[in-house]
């Protein structure tokens, strides 16, 4: 008996789920009508719905609310955002509504700050993690922000050498971080991340460069990055005690020191089969805390988090149409849609990534097993494989409107590695940008907030319009 899209994903999975559902035959995100916005807009499309973001940020501080409170802890939680993960104004202005501090990775970064501050958006007392290995231009915009009275800017140390350019040119008082370089993950290349101070230096690095000098900085803060996140297997919870220890051990001779850092953010869904015990890792994070500094008899310190992907990844998704189907062999079928993975999701090809793919139209329809293809010549341009399965199945295409892709929870990072704007593989033309939220009535509008690239603006990058 042939069975519809519908069928398959009820019987892999429970559907309908947080913020996807079936109405009259279309998909449905966050409760958005996607085809009354396909109708309006056209595809290919990006679409970012704001509110998802506010939903993100509170859904983890109270998370961390009732850890703390379950556990007694005594230390303050501080979510930051990681403008890196999408650096839209929008994105940016949206997540501070909500009571949030931020986390800057460049120089260019700070450069936001000041509009930010100008644009009453933030104050001088928000909190300003700035990480990474920094140039000249980093660490005189970060002088500048402290002089100017940004009193809770932490510059994080990225190596020995960072605190001689703030020494000459901070002329107040000001909060240091140091970074811990992570021990990278059995399958790494490499043993030891290149960014941050060895663990065993540590010390030694604060007694002799720190120490003494509280009237000029002070070391409030250690930082610890984990690429993969955080997760519950022994790699983490082992550099996660690491890190917990040597703050421990520091606290006896800095009583400054008051904050931990841990950087790494939540994973988010990428699969209708996605699970994880959000609320049971954020207890056990506490819990280890707690208990190592009871252990070592020393103050509980305030924790800092992350998140990037976890605040804007769910609020973005990117719209499809198949605009051929090719049968090139026994074995596989190809969905030709009308823009590239290699141009609009770069993760899909540059790391392997895999977002949540479902058709927002047939989920009436038979499915079958397909390929999809890009638009571009290139042979990478393709996606043929979901997060919970090492294949694609999709409607079958039927006479009538045309089948209609979306990939889900793409908000974080993919503007950001393929370039917004510029020139693209093959000058595939960056999508058209939809922008939904509520306005200040309180009414769900949409907005267009960039139009697809145009032929002209690609040749005057390229010198041929001047």
């Amino acid at each position: 008996m042939n069975k519809s899209y519908t069928d398959l994903v009820k019987q892999t999975f429970y559907f309908p789920q947080e913020g996807f559902d079936v109405q009259e035959g279309y998909l449905r995100f966050n409760g958005l009508d996607l085809k009354a916005l396909i109708d309006k807009y056209g595809t290919p499309l990006k679409l970012t719905y704001l509110p998802k973001i506010g939903m993100q940020i509170n859904k983890a501080k109270q998370m961390f609310k009732d850890a703390f409170k379950k556990h007694r802890y005594e230390g303050k939680y501080f979510y930051c955002y990681c403008t890196k993960s999408s650096h839209f104004s929008f994105v940016v202005e949206e997540a501070l509504k909500h009571e949030i501090h931020l986390e800057t990775s460049y120089a260019y970064d700070i450069e936001i700050i000041n509009r930010l501050y100008e644009k009453r958006k933030i104050t001088k007392d928000i909190h300003i993690i700035c990480n990474g290995f920094k140039q000249k231009g980093y660490t005189s915009r970060i002088a500048r922000l402290l002089n100017n009275g940004f009193k809770n800017v932490i510059p994080v140390l990225d190596n020995k050498d960072e605190l001689e350019a703030y020494r000459r040119s901070v002329k107040v008082p000001f909060k240091l971080g140091i970074r811990v370089a992570a021990e990278e993950e059995p399958t790494f290349p490499f043993y030891t991340s290149r960014l941050g101070i060895r663990a065993r230096d540590i010390l030694e690095y604060y007694v002799d460069k720190i120490e003494g000098n509280e009237d000029k900085f002070q070391l409030k803060m250690l930082h610890i990055f984990l690429n993969k996140g955080i997760k519950d297997d022994i790699y983490y919870w082992s550099e996660l005690n690491k890190i917990i220890h040597l703050y421990c051990q520091l606290k006896k001779i800095c009583p400054e020191l008051d904050s931990i850092n841990i950087g790494g953010g939540f994973p988010i869904k990428h699969s209708l089969g996605f699970e994880y015990d959000y609320q049971f890792m954020i207890n056990e994070i506490v819990r280890n805390i707690k208990s190592a500094c009871k252990k070592a008899k020393v103050p509980m310190p305030n924790i800092y988090t992350e998140f990037g992907s976890f605040t804007v990844g769910e609020s973005m998704a990117h719209i499809y149409s198949v605009v051929g189907q090719k049968v090139q062999n026994d074995r596989e079928t190809w969905y030709m849609i009308d823009s590239s993975f290699i141009t609009t999701l770069p993760d899909t090809w540059g790391i392997g990534e895999r977002f949540l793919l479902l058709p927002i139209n047939k989920w009436d329809q038979e499915y079958q097993r397909v390929v999809l293809g890009g638009m571009t010549c290139d042979s990478h341009d393709y996606y043929d494989s979901e997060e919970h399965i090492n294949e694609v199945f999709l409607p079958k295409i039927t006479n009538g409107e045309p089948l209609i892709l979306g990939f889900f929870h793409t908000g974080a990072y993919q503007d950001q590695i393929s370039g917004y704007g510029g020139i693209k593989h093959c000058l595939i033309p960056s999508p058209k940008h939809v922008i939904v939220e509520y306005d200040k009535n309180g009414k769900l509008v949409d907005w267009l907030y960039a139009k697809e690239q145009s032929a002209q603006s690609m040749l005057k990058i390229l010198g041929y319009i001047k």
